[in-house]
């Protein structure tokens, strides 16, 4: 469930916040004249929240790096068999 507080709550029941954020785990939305106005979560829920967002640019990035390949007209494609048989190849430590 949300929880939405006005953001006085903060100072009048700050342990209230305080075991919903660390012991159960959820974000505390805050209200100031009834509109938004900011999120109280934990640490690591935060932590997670930017790892997965740090992680998503990173395959958007790749995802744009390899559309760049494809547009290439000096991309050089390799089939299956060719990756495999340099694949084969490093492993059993013979130069390519």
């Amino acid at each position: 469930m949300i929880n939405i507080r006005p953001v006085s709550d903060l100072r009048n029941n700050y342990p209230e916040i305080e075991k919903l954020v660390l012991k159960e785990d959820e974000a505390v939305y805050l209200t100031k004249n009834g509109y938004g106005s900011m999120v109280v979560m934990s640490l690591e829920k935060y932590s997670k929240l930017m790892s997965d967002v740090e992680y998503n640019e990173y395959i958007e990035n790749a995802l744009d790096e390899a559309e760049k390949q494809l547009d290439d007209p000096n991309t050089k494609y390799l089939t299956h068999e060719e990756v495999f048989s340099s694949a084969r190849r490093i492993i059993n430590g013979k130069k390519e």
